[in-house]
């Protein structure tokens, strides 16, 4: 099982120093970041969730977004979703488990709106033929990475 380390105890990097008469050591982007994500259920068209850095902090987020590209922020909510744990399909034990993250959800101005653009516009659904094929080699790609899920602690490369 991985070492988990807890989000207050994690390293981020500090921010240059300066020092008058040196050369200006500046950041202008922090050292978080933000993934915008597709919500689950219908929303507002302005409202917006992300996925950030597991440090930030509310007041860091609305800056983030009102600073670096300038969108109007009303509020913001934040969760922490908790990594799943995959176990082992033949043994009793959780083989690892994911990485917690953090979702953000922000609500924008009233006249902010926000929707996803459609990117498989004009093109075709997938046939019935192709997703047969990709099922099956799907299914054989689960079938050999199984064959070696009894000597999980062994380097790959060694299997």
């Amino acid at each position: 099982m991985a070492h988990r380390i807890a989000l207050w105890k994690r390293f981020v990097p500090k921010y240059p120093i300066y020092w008058k008469g040196n050369p200006q050591l500046r950041v202008f982007l922090p050292q978080f970041w933000m993934k915008l994500i597709h919500p689950k259920r219908k929303v507002p068209s302005n409202h917006v969730h992300f996925i950030v850095h597991p440090q930030m902090s509310k007041i860091d987020i609305k800056n983030y977004l009102e600073k670096i590209y300038k969108v109007p922020v009303l509020s913001v909510a934040t969760q922490i979703i908790q990594g799943k744990e995959v176990k082992h399909p033949e043994k009793p034990f959780t083989a690892f488990r994911e990485d917690d993250h953090k979702l953000a959800f922000v609500v924008l101005d009233k006249d902010e709106t926000f929707e996803f653009p459609d990117i498989f516009e004009g093109k075709a659904p997938y046939s019935e033929t192709e997703l047969k094929d990709y099922k099956k080699m799907s299914n054989e790609q689960k079938r050999e990475q199984q064959k070696n899920w009894d000597k999980i602690m062994i380097p790959s490369w060694f299997r």
